[in-house]
């Protein structure tokens, strides 16, 4: 099974602690983790994914493989910007959203429109017409995200 982690490629050490923690479940769980193969929660993520021996896979944004955070086992070079944010999520089973920037709503939007499910923590919440939409399934830790991502690929 693969998992999507998203979020910005710069965040606070706490958001940072959060997506080591999913990728350090993704990794315990066997699974293998795909992200945008930057820095932030994507590195975050795939260092915990590493120390917890799991396969990581990051979807490069640029034209060298040398861009990938450290903790990338398999770096794709796309060439194609932020548009690679499409592949990160149709890569996917699952995507758990850590926090985020306007790319990280991006990959939500994409995700949600594919039937792609999403969990996020601390992530961007979402309203049409003024009312709250709840397709971002909600999680409070690493471990319930990871459970909750899992039983929906499941599902899918």
């Amino acid at each position: 099974m693969i998992i999507a982690v998203i979020g910005a490629g710069r965040c606070s050490e706490e958001i940072a602690q959060i997506a080591e923690g999913v990728g350090r479940e993704l990794g315990k769980r066997g699974l293998t983790l795909v992200c945008g193969g930057l820095g932030g929660v994507m590195e975050a993520a795939c260092r915990g994914a590493k120390e917890a021996g799991g396969q990581t896979i990051g979807i490069l944004p640029g034209v060298s493989r040398r861009d990938a955070n450290p903790y990338v086992d398999i770096p794709i070079v796309t060439g194609l910007g932020e548009a690679r944010n499409i592949i990160v999520v149709r890569t996917a089973q699952a995507v758990i959203a850590v926090d985020g920037e306007y790319g990280t709503l991006s990959e939500i939007a994409y995700a949600l429109k594919l039937g792609v499910p999403v969990v996020g923590l601390d992530t961007w919440q979402l309203s049409r017409g003024g009312r709250e939409v709840r397709d971002i399934v909600v999680a409070r830790t690493p471990a319930e995200a990871v459970e909750k991502a899992v039983a929906l690929a499941t599902r899918s």
